[in-house]
């Protein structure tokens, strides 16, 4: 027997090697879309490693607490966006970025890159509580209700910040959110 599968079956007796596997297996298939979620709360690619690194440092800290709770994604959720709450409070943005330029032609790529770049230095503007409410509901697909529970507020404050978020963005982008010639025709019938 080769020492790699005498540790797994020592650990099995004890359960420590089984919860730090369980972690592992956690960030591999989760470390991508908390990385998502980070760079759209940071803008910045390096500022959302270090955001996903910090999250799963303290996450593996209490990985034994974690692991027990129903929904431990919720769980790191929560450490990461009161981590980017707290960064936030640190380094208050002092440039801003102007928003500006045409939506993207179909397929083209570049542009595409362009306006979602747009995009994240939009949602940069917003203030932290809306912009976490944005990005929970349409990068991470939670409900009201989720969204709620995560950052402790009710659900009518979510649905008031996700609407105004989305209005500043809407006002930001006026060309795209402005109704297509079709949508205009087809309410005329």
């Amino acid at each position: 027997m080769d020492l790699a599968a005498k540790w797994a079956t020592d650990a099995g007796d004890n359960g420590v090697g089984s919860t730090e596997g369980d972690f592992h297996g956690f960030v591999a298939a989760r470390s991508a879309a908390l990385f998502r979620g980070a760079f759209v709360l940071t803008g910045s690619r390096d500022a959302a490693e270090d955001l996903v690194q910090e999250t799963l440092e303290r996450t593996c800290r209490k990985w034994r607490t974690i692991s027990a709770k129903d929904a431990p994604d919720a769980y790191v959720r929560r450490i990461m966006v009161n981590l980017a709450n707290d960064r936030w409070r640190r380094f208050r943005r002092t440039a801003q970025h102007p928003v500006d330029g045409e939506p993207a032609a179909p397929g083209d790529e570049y542009g595409r890159i362009d306006s979602r770049d747009q995009l994240v230095r939009a949602l940069q503007q917003l203030p932290m509580r809306m912009r976490t409410v944005v990005v929970l509901r349409y990068f991470h697909d939670l409900s009201d209700a989720e969204i709620a529970a995560d950052l402790k507020i009710s659900q009518s404050t979510v649905r008031s910040q996700l609407a105004r978020g989305i209005g500043q963005l809407r006002s930001q982008f006026p060309t795209l959110s402005a109704p297509s010639p079709q949508q205009l025709t087809e309410g005329t019938r």
